[in-house]
């Protein structure tokens, strides 16, 4: 064959319920490198995506949270297992979209693994750090103890784009939360590369879900769909946070957004149960004690 060979461009596709459906819009929006060449295409999600990522995380919520602490732990310790597994593929991900160095995308890649890692040891932790046994004045005993706050929504920033999302979705999977993450259009290969790390892993279908699509269109849609019972996100646009942090007011969602927090290389902030703590509610339970 003498004709110049045409290179087929991934198109990527959601990462929902466990599979990788296309976007029932039928639109995608092409990715291109850090020069300018179209690598891929990536589903553009639509309102109809969202509501059935939200009944899948619903459905699948349920059974996660009811698995033991154990249990889970193990299952996210699995991720970090595939994601090393991947290493390679993801420096080359970083390097290739946002034009950095090896050395640095390296870095990022090595952080979000060990990351992973200490949140796999936190999950049956969390109870003994949060909850407890309260003092009060009365022959009771009082106990409180957390759960899982239900479906959580999370919106992941441009900025370090595979350690961004590790340090958000991560602190609602392991207190027992589903997630809806809203993956950065720039960076959609990284994110459906850890989409499919996790479906190779043994996290429960509908656990996680993927989307990409632009957080201008899909925030407003999050805010307001009842099933949402909180919502993450750090370092959006101003414009994305002010839709998210208004539209919760008429359903009362949780929203946490880490406008002045610090970043994400910070292990001591990220590391710690506060990242887990906005997204349990901790439930209070008084017995009487014989005297």
């Amino acid at each position: 064959m003498t004709a110049a060979r045409i290179e087929v461009a991934k198109t990527l596709k959601l990462y929902m319920n466990g599979g990788f459906p296309r976007s029932e819009s039928g639109r995608t929006i092409p990715i291109k490198d850090a020069k300018g060449r179209v690598v891929a295409h990536a589903s553009h999600a639509s309102r109809k995506d969202l509501r059935d990522a939200v009944e899948a995380a619903h459905a699948a919520q349920i059974k996660w949270a009811a698995a033991t602490a154990y249990n889970r732990g193990q299952v996210i310790y699995r991720i970090a297992e595939m994601l090393e597994a991947r290493r390679s593929e993801l420096v080359s991900l970083i390097c290739s979209i946002e034009g950095r160095t090896k050395a640095d995308a390296t870095r990022e890649v090595d952080h979000a693994i060990d990351r992973t890692v200490c949140f796999a040891g936190w999950t049956d932790k969390i109870a003994a750090v949060l909850g407890g046994k309260q003092p009060v004045a009365g022959p009771y005993f009082v106990f409180t103890m957390p759960e899982a706050t239900g479906t959580v929504a999370v919106v992941v920033p441009d900025c370090t784009p595979l350690l961004s999302l590790i340090s958000l979705v991560l602190p609602v999977i392991s207190a027992g939360n589903a997630a809806i993450v809203i993956a950065p259009m720039t960076n959609a290969p990284l994110a459906l590369a850890v989409g499919e790390a996790l479906a190779t892993s043994d996290v429960p279908a509908g656990v996680v879900n993927i989307l990409t699509g632009p957080r201008t269109e899909l925030c407003p849609w999050i805010a307001s769909h009842r099933d949402i019972a909180a919502i993450s996100g750090a370092f959006l646009a101003q414009a994305d946070a002010k839709s998210l942090e208004i539209g919760c007011a008429e359903n009362l969602k949780r929203v946490h957004m880490h406008h002045d927090a610090p970043d994400f290389d910070d292990d001591a902030f990220w590391h710690s149960p506060f990242a887990i703590a906005p997204f349990v509610e901790l439930k209070t339970v008084w017995h009487p004690s014989a005297l």
